[in-house]
């Protein structure tokens, strides 16, 4: 039944594509030594690429082919929609077994003003999430209509520390208002491209440098804001994140170096929840060998309440990538959160996850970054250059068979429901279709451990989708 539908909905997409159009391929921001024009090198590891700013829908006004506004080179301007039929059979997520087919929809425009009135700067950005024909309650991470995501005032000095060595300026930016943005590796602070709805906060956000410097430094001051599925988000009360995240990548040819100080405050828990997380990432690639790799380490310290926090996090993932047509890269990943062992001891010892993308970590979303071991092998190839797929075997284990998965509720305190959660196939196939369509087909095939079919239920669960992205410029 299910191909049956995804076939018929997939026919009835490329009816309406043609293969017109520019061919649209990722870009590699390398260039040669005697070509160099930036410092920064993009990560190969599998799904950390950021999402730029302005965000990657957006573009310039002289190329939007929109005559009336393509002498305006102070504006950028954006808007997209993207639709997704979901095919998921007995998700563990749900309180019950049973088919769920929901059709998700997400607007999105996107207006920034720069130049123009220097140094002062501003961006907007609405998003429209909504779902429809789902069979379980509504929740905000489907449905958030009409909701501005981003809405802030920025002053911005582009030479005020100066050039580096490659001619390019170090800028100042200094912003107030709401922010989506992403950092690091996007496992901690991301806007989360793939739910139907958006991170989101409110508060100060500084950057000195960019990303062509060889040095530059982010900081945060903000509030998460609450997505509420009909009304204005609003932030959530007594909870802050703070942030200093540098990027050092004088020795980008082998290594980026970016050290970071996080924090999570909630005055509302009693006592007070204060969660300390100094960390460092490092990604490169060794010469010309076709290896690359990702790796990061975080400890957390402070209190929760009454509890000493004592907690740590690493993920470290090495790739090689063959010099075939296919551009095939094979990696294998490896992340471990804490989880918190002994109720009774007087500290806390689940990782704090802050803000991140979760699907990483598992197709399903049925991972998130806590209290989890997770080993991962994946193969990704290019066989034309309008045409990615990859796929991938995941396996999960609780850090800590006493503490929680996903939810409080979903946790043996004696730790006999086992520590194994499963494991996870899956595979996903991305057609750009045009310089301004792409459609994604993906699967995913989770097998439930003995923690899985003694806390939740037992049985095998199904993920399929169908999505289509499309761009106005």
């Amino acid at each position: 039944m299910f191909f049956q539908r995804i076939t018929l909905l997939f026919l009835a997409v490329t009816q309406v594509l043609s293969w017109g159009g520019e061919p649209v391929s990722s870009v590699d921001r390398i260039t040669t030594p005697g070509e160099r024009k930036s410092y920064y090198r993009e990560a190969d590891s599998y799904s950390t690429r950021r999402d730029p700013d302005p965000p990657k829908y957006a573009r310039a006004a002289g190329d939007t082919g929109w005559d009336a506004i393509s002498p305006w080179n102070w504006l950028d301007i954006g808007l997209d929609y993207r639709f997704r039929y979901e095919y998921r059979d007995d998700d563990i997520r749900r309180p019950i077994a049973g088919l769920d087919e929901p059709l998700l929809h997400r607007t999105r425009f996107y207006l920034g003003v720069h130049d123009l009135l220097d140094p002062f700067r501003f961006a907007f950005e609405m998003q429209d999430s909504r779902r429809y024909n789902g069979n379980f309650g509504k929740d905000n991470r489907d449905i958030n209509e009409f909701e501005v995501i981003r809405l802030y005032a920025e002053l911005y000095f582009d030479d005020l520390f100066g050039q580096d060595a490659l001619g390019n300026k170090r800028p100042v930016s200094l912003r107030y208002g709401i922010h989506n943005f992403e950092f690091l590796d996007r496992r901690l602070l991301g806007n989360n491209q793939w739910r139907n709805t958006a991170n989101t906060f409110l508060g100060f956000q500084a950057a000195v440098g960019q990303e062509a410097n060889e040095w530059s430094v982010d900081l945060l001051a903000v509030q998460p804001l609450q997505r509420l599925l009909y009304e204005w988000d609003r932030p959530v009360e007594g909870q802050w994140v703070w942030a200093a995240i540098g990027h050092w990548r004088g020795w980008s040819d082998v290594v980026t170096l970016e050290p970071f100080y996080l924090a999570f405050t909630d005055s509302q828990v009693t006592g007070g929840r204060a969660v300390h997380s100094p960390g460092v990432r490092a990604y490169g690639r060794l010469g010309d060998s076709g290896f690359d790799f990702d790796l990061d380490g975080i400890y957390q310290f402070g209190h929760n309440g009454s509890l000493d926090v004592a907690a740590w996090a690493t993920t470290a993932e090495v790739g090689y990538r063959w010099e075939l047509p296919w551009k095939p890269r094979l990696s294998v990943f490896y992340g471990q959160a804490t989880g918190d062992a002994d109720a009774n001891d007087g500290k806390d010892n689940r990782f704090e996850r802050f803000f991140g993308f979760a699907r990483p970590w598992s197709a399903n979303d049925y991972i998130v970054f806590e209290n989890i071991r997770t080993p991962k092998l994946r193969l990704e190839m290019t066989p034309h250059e309008r045409f990615r797929f990859d796929l991938g075997h995941s396996w999960y284990w609780l850090d800590s068979a006493t503490d929680r998965y996903l939810l409080d509720s979903l946790r043996n305190p004696t730790g006999r429901n086992g520590r194994f959660v499963g494991h996870e196939f899956d595979i996903r196939f991305r057609w750009q279709a045009t310089s301004k369509m792409e459609v994604i087909l993906g699967y995913a095939h989770f097998f439930p451990g003995d923690f899985v079919r003694n806390t939740i239920r037992p049985g095998d669960t199904d993920f399929a989708y169908l999505e289509v992205t499309v761009n106005a410029f």
